[in-house]
């Protein structure tokens, strides 16, 4: 049975829906990050950062390497950090959007002058 796309879209969204898991995603923009990193950055327990780099990696959206010890993780493709920029530009326009009222709020709220 075939997936409609808006649900399969719902899920990828639901996926990217922990902060540790969007702070993982920041940290990878660059480049590719050892664990050791990636815990050092992000205040988690290494069990729970271990859970979140299982679900972005069973998901498709990063990947892994060992050579050694040392596990290291890198974003499958670029599409996301073009995701994560958008969010950031949109999240951007959201705030100057409220900003902006909220100025208009307190402008409301002045007492007026009748002479």
């Amino acid at each position: 049975m075939r997936v409609p796309l808006y649900q399969a879209k719902a899920e990828f969204f639901r996926m990217l829906g922990h902060p540790v898991r969007i702070r993982v995603l920041e940290l990878l923009q660059n480049g590719p990050v050892p664990v050791r990193d990636l815990l050092t950055e992000i205040d988690v327990e290494p069990s729970n950062l271990s859970q979140q780099l299982a679900v972005l990696r069973r998901s498709g959206i990063v990947v892994s390497v060992r050579e050694g010890s040392t596990v290291t993780y890198a974003l499958a493709g670029g599409d996301v950090a073009e995701l994560l920029r958008a969010a950031r530009r949109i999240l951007t326009e959201l705030l100057v959007g409220q900003r902006e009222l909220l100025a208009e709020l307190r402008q409301a709220d002045e007492p007026v002058d009748i002479p």
